[in-house]
């Protein structure tokens, strides 16, 4: 692991918001399922965090130790993921919130 690179985890906090917002299974017309973000989402998300933890927002402004990612997904039109610097240096992913209905024109 570079020095540059974080170890990144998400908490069980994380997947239950996770579970509360996609289904267990794919919709009738796609709609991703909480496997298909998983597997297709959340690779990326731990990599961002992993590599550019420094540069992402605050969440609380003057709090460096909380940050927060807002993206747009590949399955999600967009997501916001809040993350915790923990005392051994590892990145926590905290909490997730999905938009589905987000309209990008």
């Amino acid at each position: 692991m570079s020095p540059d690179r974080r170890t990144v985890r998400a908490t069980q906090q994380f997947f239950e918001d996770l579970d509360r917002q996609l289904p267990a299974v794919r919709g009738p017309n796609g709609e991703p399922s909480v496997h298909d973000f998983q597997v297709y989402e959340l690779l990326r998300i731990v990599e961002q965090f992993a590599v550019e933890w420094d540069t992402l927002t605050e969440l609380i402004p003057g709090r460096p130790d909380y940050r927060v990612l807002i993206a747009a997904g590949l399955l999600v039109p967009r997501f916001a993921i809040a993350g915790q610097l923990a005392s051994d240096g590892t990145i926590e992913l905290i909490r997730l919130r999905v938009d589905l209905d987000a309209d990008w024109e």
